[in-house]
């Protein structure tokens, strides 16, 4: 089980509408700005809080400034509706995927219900499905993304740590309901792929090191076990858990029988999985000493379920990397798509098209927004993805892969009214939603903290938002995930 033991602990310094420095750079002033939103038909009066929040060591030194972004709806003292932190994952990435997607009071604009980016015009409006109606939101970009910075002077890769990532979320959340009033509200935490990791430490941190318990969480595409998404040398897990959601990709793009092209999605996957688990586990676990007999019949089938040639996939030796499927599922039209996204299509020059698709859309719309909307200023670049290639992920020895289950079952065991709520899509070649299943399914969990864990599916990629028609099926399940939990 992942531990927290021997942290430095993190301690904020006061604030309010101080001015802060870093670097020379003048780093914000707090902006409080009221606004209205229309929510099927009520209008709702919210105030949004912009700018940092310092960070400081056991001495009071400064440390880092975190960026954050808080929606309230409630009165100004004694707020008991509940209160969600948001964060998406990377490592590496700001919350203003979620933050301009699915959660906040408006929404960038998207040219159709898939999620493609416009031509041109990059814009926001109200979001319809903004989950302000249940529920506060304070949006938080981890040190070194977004306008978070480390102080000067401060070595940044400090921060570069699963366990000091963390602690530096969880003294901020700490922190935040102490200075807000906020103790007595209940509390909720939403991470994206990456900050589901966080989320789930942070639970585990608050609990233990604060007793703040939380009442739920919800998990958007989560990567939860590295072992089943890692296509590392000698690493045979990911193969069958990624196989489904090939089959959903290749179903996408017309390129399946037709029998299997008629399927909803959904019986696609149940189908491709039966065979990944049996027939295609079996051939995988046999390495060198397995069959002619069983190698052909796999080939046959890993043709009939992803559309590659039988020549591609017996050269790979009947195992296919999500970059190689990327790259070659639509080769004959010198066309990859995407990893985040699989209904995403673009040039084959090695990048991802799904995630080219959307960068100028969210970092244009925001940059207007945080200005003209919530009237904040602030000389620093904002960074939507910042690539760190040097994370700590507590993981030391040799083929080791960070896995987070154990802390998952725990936290639950320790709370046993937590309510865990899990959103995948389909299209993710991320983090598939086979891998997820896996880790919910092998955490041994006794069956009322089982049935404490709700999973729905979306007909979407890696962002299951950017599809309005799944962004408001996401909205309205988590809606009800709310009352269940509170």
């Amino acid at each position: 089980m992942l531990a927290f033991s021997g942290v430095v602990t993190l301690l904020f310094s006061s604030w309010g509408n101080a001015r802060y420095s870093m670097g020379g750079y003048n780093a914000g002033r707090l902006s409080v700005t009221t606004h209205k939103l229309n929510l099927g038909g009520t209008t709702l009066n919210y105030t949004a809080t912009t700018g940092y929040m310092p960070l400081t060591d056991k001495s009071n030194n400064p440390l880092a400034n975190i960026f954050y972004v808080a929606y309230t709806a409630g009165t100004t003292t004694g707020n008991t509706r509940p209160v969600t932190f948001v964060f998406n994952g990377g490592p590496g990435s700001a919350s203003i995927w979620l933050h301009m997607g699915s959660f906040g009071p408006v929404r960038v604009v998207f040219k159709n219900d898939k999620g493609d980016a416009p031509e041109k015009q990059y814009s926001y409006a109200d979001n319809p499905y903004s989950w302000l109606g249940f529920t506060d939101l304070v949006f938080i970009d981890p040190v070194a993304t977004g306008y978070s910075r480390a102080q000067e002077g401060v070595d940044v890769k400090q921060f570069y740590s699963y366990k000091n990532d963390v602690a530096s979320i969880g003294e901020f959340i700490k922190r935040y309901l102490a200075q807000n009033n906020r103790q007595a509200s209940p509390k909720f935490l939403a991470g994206e792929s990456y900050g589901a990791i966080r989320a789930i430490g942070l639970a585990q941190y608050l609990q233990s090191n604060y007793r703040i318990p939380l009442n739920g969480i919800t998990l958007i595409s989560p990567a939860l076990n590295y072992q089943l998404i890692k296509f590392n040398n000698g690493n045979q897990q990911p193969y069958s858990y990624y196989l489904p959601s090939y089959a959903a990709a290749a179903q996408y793009h017309h390129k399946l029988a037709p029998e299997l092209q008629q399927l909803p999605v959904q019986e696609l996957i149940a189908k491709a999985s039966a065979f990944a688990r049996n027939t295609y586990s079996s051939f995988l676990s046999r390495g060198d000493t397995v069959s002619l007999a069983l190698t052909n019949k796999v080939i046959d089938s890993l043709h009939y379920f992803t559309g590659l040639s039988k020549e591609t996939l017996r050269r790979a030796n009947g195992r296919i990397s999500d970059t190689e499927f990327c790259g070659t599922l639509l080769r004959s039209d010198s066309l990859t798509i995407g990893a985040l996204d699989s209904r995403f299509t673009g040039a084959d020059n090695n990048t991802d098209p799904s995630e080219n698709n959307l960068r100028g859309l969210f970092t244009h719309a925001f940059g207007d927004y945080i200005v003209d909307w919530l009237q904040y200023q602030n000389n620093l670049p904002y960074k939507a993805t910042v690539a760190i290639g040097n994370w700590d992920y507590g993981t030391r020895k040799i083929n080791s892969y960070l896995d987070i289950s154990e802390t998952l079952k725990s936290v639950m065991i320790q709370n046993p009214q937590l309510k865990i709520n899990i959103a995948a899509g389909y299209y993710d070649l991320a983090t598939p939603v086979n891998t997820t299943a896996y880790v919910i399914d092998h955490l041994g969990l006794q069956p009322q903290l089982r049935a404490n864990i709700s999973m729905n599916y979306y007909e979407s990629g890696h962002m299951v938002y950017i599809s309005k028609t799944a962004n408001d099926k996401f909205k309205q399940n988590a809606e009800r995930f709310y009352q269940t939990a509170l």
